[in-house]
């Protein structure tokens, strides 16, 4: 199994459980791994035979900003269905970070696993 990565994605969402969080965007922080088969991308030197981590990355981008989820479990989960069902990848690992959300802490977040490694 080959990994295509992508981390450090920072989107700009309303999320969160308190009235204020209700009000303001916050940044969440997203770390992607998909499975794949990076050979025949390889050997043929062509986009179309590989995951486009800048089409993942649009795709993101539009659909978390536009979002207003009160949980990053949630957040998760719907990131990585999309990946799984749009990108036709067969495992992703998601990891969502809501950085600040508790004092004294760095980050905070979930990191999920979803579909079948190959």
């Amino acid at each position: 199994m080959d990994i295509i990565y992508l981390n450090d994605l920072r989107i700009e969402t309303i999320i969160g459980i308190y009235d204020w969080e209700r009000e303001v965007k916050q940044v969440v922080t997203l770390d992607l791994e998909m499975a794949g088969d990076v050979a025949r991308a390889a050997k043929q030197d062509a986009i179309e035979d590989t995951i486009n981590y800048k089409e993942v990355a649009k795709r993101l981008l539009e659909y978390v900003g536009a979002s207003q989820f009160q949980l990053v479990e949630t957040l998760a989960e719907r990131v990585a269905a999309i990946i799984l069902d749009e990108f036709g990848v067969p495992w992703v690992r998601v990891r969502v970070n809501k950085g600040g959300a508790v004092r004294f802490a760095g980050d905070v977040g979930v990191i999920i696993e979803r579909g079948q490694r190959v």
